[in-house]
């Protein structure tokens, strides 16, 4: 009987550490899917595909929290289900071992609880950039002040090209200078 852990975040950004933390380490093996959006049905993403082939009867399967465990309500019930067909314990950090019956009912409510939140962050993010678009087409300016939509630039694109100009300096040389990317200088020089 194996203790088996998963993880998953969404992007490069993010870290499977806090979740390695969370859950206390000391396992036979981890299954981790590091940069795989949460749109993706558990069953299709490589790394709980190869747990799926991994886990026996008997053994427990840890996760850091439910909403890791699918890519909607539905999806995360039927992986639960899922895993609990096959014999295996599935313990959810914070709720504890789930079994049938009332675990599975304790799952469909969380699991309905993480969809709902899920667009509600959608829905706020999409109502953020709505008041972004209207305060720069009145003002010239976002409702936070920026003078463009999305990222800022990591440098002054004129500036850079000027200097790498001025200096006759090399890309390598550029990229030392500001502290940006090849690809970034390469960019930003290509388009002055």
């Amino acid at each position: 009987m194996s203790r088996i852990a998963y993880y998953r975040v969404s992007s490069r950004d993010q870290s499977i550490d806090a979740q390695r933390v969370e859950l206390g380490g000391n396992f036979d093996k981890e299954f981790d899917d590091s940069d795989v959006s949460g749109l993706i049905p558990a069953a299709d993403r490589p790394g709980f595909a190869q747990l799926l082939k991994y886990v026996r009867e008997g053994d427990t399967f840890h996760v850091a929290a439910i909403d890791r465990l699918g890519r909607d309500a539905l999806d995360i019930q039927a992986t639960v289900r899922r895993l609990i067909e096959m014999g295996i314990t599935v313990h959810v950090h914070g709720l504890g071992a789930i079994g049938r019956g009332v675990g599975e009912i304790v799952v469909a409510v969380l699991a309905q609880v993480a969809d709902m939140e899920r667009r509600r962050i959608v829905e706020r993010c999409d109502n953020g950039r709505a008041a972004a678009r209207a305060a720069l087409a009145a003002t010239g300016k976002t409702h936070q002040g920026k003078l463009s939509l999305g990222r800022p630039k990591a440098a002054d694109p004129i500036q850079v090209a000027q200097w790498r100009r001025d200096n006759n300096a090399s890309l390598s040389q550029t990229v030392t200078q500001f502290g940006l990317s090849r690809a970034t200088v390469a960019r930003y020089c290509a388009s002055i």
